[in-house]
């Protein structure tokens, strides 16, 4: 029997898999190695330990946390349980140091996920791990077994190496994650039919935003399901894997015990995440054209959660541009803060802003949350990490959602905390040009940065981010490259329609016209800029641009510049600086309630 207690474990990727993993191989003895680089989930581990709660019952806290999968491979563990996205592992991978010896298992979904790793390190380095338990994450560092139908089962790729998953597999035994070691010829049999069950309802839930409990609840629904796996099955049959007769009916008795449960990819979709379909559905469509097989419900499946991805991801880099999906969502802790801190919060129509100043004003963090993340406790999640991890002593709330948010102490409008923000950005009197997801304001403020007057577009969301992402959808743009081809051009003419609706029927009639992708994008940013010159300010005093668009949309400035004369100056970090004004509202006003209580409790002349 393999000795958990000289065995050290690696676990890359901190979702339900491997947070229950880890807290299985923690008890067994193990020591344990985790990674994530999420810091708002760490800082919660670190401090909390993980918690399995539900089906399993179990709580462990670690000692050994790591930022980077460099990090954690840099210390050459035993064994390292890859629990990431199938699209994440060749990242990390990169970062394997020459000289390790680890043996990597891959606890993934999906048909041939383990390849990557095969053709990194050879069969005999390589495990395979098949999971048959499920939950979601409750809190950053709280998982909810939703249900578990044992065993899992584990198997080396090289049938030489199977003493090592028989190994393991007692290992997890001991400690009642029933898992059962299996030869190489049984493994692509237990893939297969774990696939076939995710690709028969994942897809589904996710385009219906529906549970287990739910997708298995009607009947039409069911016959869809049912449909999905005898397609599959054949795929299978000629791929010379064999199910028993009854199967498809042992599928549906599985998926009803699934419970209220939103399936792995089906919360990626509807968290506007990529997905894992190409391994799934996927491998199946993949699969089924090798054998001259029609997989039509298969194709649907991976058509429409495609489509979906994408149009989520257009979304995504209207605002926030290319590091949205990784890079902005990564805290950075930019200074150590001198003193106490101020939390500001900018609750917009598309993302919500968090920015942590400390007394000296210094901006010590900053974070970004789509707004309409189907993830309700996603900001109390944040919020909480940043009180455990700076001295918070007041906060303020801004934006669209202030009023529909308790817990900061105070709230002001967006106006108010823009000009202070930009008036310690850049002094003195000047014209502030916000550009967001659904409005444009154009704020006038005097020497002192007071707010002298303001003005809001009145077409709409026309000129806007949502703008923008609309019309390049419709023509074709993407809208990370829109700037760039902008730039290409020297198109001259605008978009007349104030109204979105519109305008994407004119967009179609100069794509019908044959125009140049590039001369779209510069119509496009014309009509913008046409419409921002329009908007009443004073020329003698420079223009302070903010906001989303112009973070991550640079040529709206050179055409402002070149077209109108402008003196603009784009602001640093613009997609933050209402989120900076509120935290610098919440200086303000803690600092005035001290001074207040210490001359409250100050002795008058009087009593002296």
């Amino acid at each position: 029997m393999m000795d958990a207690n000289g065995i050290t474990a690696g676990i890359i990727g901190l979702g339900p898999v491997g947070m229950t993993l880890a807290v299985h191989l923690q008890e067994a003895g193990c020591k344990v190695l985790i990674c994530d680089n999420d810091p708002i989930k760490t800082n919660r581990i670190r401090n909390e330990g993980i918690i399995l709660e539900n089906v399993i019952h179990r709580k462990a806290r670690f000692q050994h946390l790591y930022a980077t999968a460099a990090e954690l491979l840099a210390q050459n563990p035993d064994f390292v349980f890859i629990a990431l996205k199938t699209y994440q592992v060749e990242s990390v991978l990169k970062d394997v140091p020459d000289d390790n010896t680890s043996v990597f298992i891959s606890a993934q979904n999906g048909i041939d996920v383990e390849d990557v790793l095969v053709q990194k390190f050879s069969e005999s380095r390589v495990l395979r791990m098949v999971i048959n338990f499920a939950g979601n994450l409750t809190e950053p560092n709280t998982v909810r077994i939703t249900f578990f139908n044992p065993p899992n089962y584990l198997a080396a790729i090289d049938d030489q190496k199977a003493p090592v998953a028989a190994g393991l597999a007692e290992i997890l035994n001991s400690v009642l994650l029933e898992t059962l070691p299996i030869p190489a010829f049984e493994l692509t049999k237990r893939v297969w039919e774990k696939t076939i069950l995710n690709a028969s309802l994942s897809a589904l839930c996710g385009i219906g935003r529906l549970t287990m409990a739910e997708a298995m609840a009607f009947p039409d629904s069911i016959e869809l399901i049912e449909q999905i796996i005898a397609e599959s099955v054949e795929v299978a049959q000629a791929e010379k894997i064999i199910f028993p007769d009854d199967f498809i009916r042992s599928c549906l008795r599985y998926l009803k015990k699934g419970g209220n449960h939103y399936p792995s990819l089906a919360g990626d979709l509807m968290n506007n995440r990529m997905t894992e379909i190409d391994f799934m559905n996927g491998k199946i469509v993949e699969y089924g054209r090798k054998h001259y097989i029609r997989t039509s419900l298969n194709l649907s499946m991976v058509n429409m959660v495609k489509s979906i991805t994408q149009k989520n991801l257009y979304t995504q880099y209207s605002l926030a541009g290319p590091s949205t999906r990784k890079d902005a969502l990564y805290i950075k802790k930019e200074f150590n803060p001198v003193g106490s801190c101020y939390l500001g919060i900018d609750l917009g129509s598309a993302y919500t802003k968090f920015t942590v100043i400390d007394d000296a004003k210094n901006v010590v963090f900053r974070y970004i949350l789509k707004t309409l993340n189907r993830d309700k406790i996603a900001s109390r999640h944040i919020i909480n990490a940043l009180y455990a991890e700076f001295p918070i002593q007041y906060s303020c709330a801004t934006g669209y959602g202030r009023k529909n948010f308790p817990d900061a102490d105070i709230i002001k409008t967006e106006i108010n905390c823009a000009a202070l923000a930009a008036n310690q950005l850049l002094p003195g009197e000047k014209n502030i040009l916000d550009i967001g997801g659904e409005d444009i304001k154009m704020i006038r403020c005097d020497q002192e940065g007071k707010v002298e007057n303001f003005f809001m577009n009145d077409k709409c969301a026309a000129g806007t981010g949502a703008f923008l992402t609309e019309i390049a959808e419709r023509a074709g743009i993407d809208i990370r490259e829109m700037s760039r081809l902008a730039a290409q051009s020297d198109y001259k003419q605008e978009l007349n329609s104030f109204c979105t609706v519109f305008a994407k029927t004119e967009i179609m009639n100069w794509i019908f016209e044959g125009q140049p992708i590039e001369n779209l994008a510069r119509g496009v940013y014309l009509s913008i800029g046409n419409r921002v010159a329009k908007m009443r300010f004073d020329p003698s005093f420079p223009v302070a641009m903010m906001g989303g668009v112009i973070a991550f949309h640079p040529y709206l400035k050179t055409l402002l510049d070149e077209k109108h004369a402008l003196n603009i100056v784009v602001l640093d970090h613009p997609q933050h600086v209402v989120s900076l004004g509120a935290a610098l509202m919440a200086r303000e006003a803690y600092r005035a309630l001290q001074s207040k209580e210490t001359s409250l409790s100050s002795p008058s002349p009087q009593q002296l």
